[in-house]
């Protein structure tokens, strides 16, 4: 049974934040493709000071005349804030880690790390006897996480370049996951889904705050490169995205956080965040 806490409200930033060029879409979405687009914009993200549209605002881009960005971003609180400043990029649609139950120890991952925020906030909580573990398949923010973690001195964690549907994570090793809108980016979810539940010790939690539809996007939306990076178009309506997560094994589903977003003009789907948590 799926439990829901905290629910709040946002608009979307609308188009004078993100405005980028409307380019032909192909006929047929490649999953190669699409990753390498994804590769490119947020490998330009991290080469540069700050994310597309600054510090709070997650980009999209406008197709068929419909500006679907949406302002994403959380803003971390009571957490150190030199980390936050050295490794926040804008890019969340939550804070994971506030609801991630993470204890001195553990062995915590973070899939699509970034610039490495999520990873040390984690490596904090678990403490010296701990590991926190970034994932990521973009060689610049993986630069970028690494630079951040010498000069935050942090040495209890680590990052690595892989796929989350096809993570170099051995079985039943970590004891929480956590992922900040991430995975809407996935092409295949449902095995996403299963590589997470592989890698996690039986009884191991994840919390990943996510985008999702309320109701089915179009398909000309979906073959949108643009706003499949811009965490619009590989959004998953919610209750597929939560029965996916069921028929991978989970139990106890518990959504900590909604937030839905307003967008703009006659766009005939919504979206929200959502923070869920999870057990194996």
């Amino acid at each position: 049974m799926t439990s829901t806490g905290e629910k709040e409200t946002t608009s979307c930033c609308g188009p004078t934040c993100c405005e980028t060029e409307t380019v032909a879409q192909p006929a047929v979405m490649r999953e190669e493709d699409l990753k390498n687009s994804i590769r490119e914009k947020y490998g330009k993200i991290a080469s540069e000071s700050g994310s597309c549209c600054g510090p709070n605002c997650g980009c999209g881009s406008e197709s068929d005349e419909q500006v679907l960005s949406v302002m994403m971003n959380d803003k971390y609180t009571s957490v150190d804030q030199q980390i936050v400043e050295a490794a926040d990029l804008g890019l969340g649609c939550g804070t994971p880690t506030a609801f991630a139950d993470m204890k001195e120890g553990m062995r915590v991952l973070d899939l699509g790390s970034g610039a490495g925020i999520d990873v040390f906030l984690a490596a904090k909580a678990v403490g010296p006897t701990g590991k926190a573990i970034g994932l990521d398949m973009t060689d610049e923010m993986l630069k970028r996480a690494r630079t951040n973690k010498a000069k935050l001195d942090i040495t209890n964690a680590e990052f690595a370049k892989g796929e989350i549907e096809d993570m170099p994570i051995e079985s039943n090793s970590i004891d929480r996951i956590i992922s900040n809108c991430v995975i809407n980016l996935v092409p295949d979810k449902r095995k996403a889904f299963a590589e997470i539940y592989r890698v996690l010790k039986p009884g191991g939690k994840f919390t990943i705050s996510d985008i999702v539809s309320i109701g089915q996007i179009p398909a000309d939306v979906r073959k949108d490169l643009e706003l499949w990076a811009g965490c619009v178009a590989g959004a998953l309506d919610k209750e597929e995205y939560l029965q996916i997560v069921r028929e991978a094994g989970f139990k106890n589903l518990l959504l900590e956080k909604e937030k839905p977003y307003s967008l703009e003009k006659n766009v005939p789907f919504g979206l929200e965040s959502i923070t869920l948590t999870a057990e194996k």
